[in-house]
């Protein structure tokens, strides 16, 4: 990791650890776990490694609109459009359109980053697509 790297998930770091927690953490109930997996196989970890570099692409969603195709030419600098959130919600964190989070908005060293806040469970995710 460079010396710019390190400085920069310094920054993060820093960044993360001045938020001020709103409620006392409270400790989740958690069931123990035990090992009753069986290890992955050789085959099934090449299937694995061969989709972990493949791009994806992660978008943060502000809100939304329809406007009619006459409004939408009549747009110049300038211009305000009304979306359908309120200041202050969270956004949308979407995973190759699919919604994965929602989570708010942090700047660090005058760049934008999103803290997730909410991540969506894969059950909830495949009840959507029906």
């Amino acid at each position: 990791m460079s010396q710019n790297d390190q400085q920069i998930a310094d920054d993060w770091a820093a960044a993360l650890a001045e938020q001020v927690v709103e409620e006392a953490a409270q400790p989740a109930p958690l069931e123990e776990l035990t090992d009753e997996s069986t290890p992955i196989s050789d085959d099934e970890r090449r299937k694995l490694d061969s989709i972990m570099d493949i791009p994806v692409t992660i978008s943060m969603e502000v809100g939304r609109t329809q406007i009619s195709i006459r409004n939408l030419l009549q747009l110049n600098q300038g211009s305000v459009v009304e979306l359908d959130r309120i200041a202050g919600e969270s956004l949308d964190v979407m995973v190759n359109g699919t919604l994965i989070a929602h989570g708010e908005v942090v700047v660090v060293n005058d760049k934008f980053g999103i803290r997730l806040t909410d991540v969506i469970s894969q059950t909830e995710r495949i009840k959507k697509l029906r």
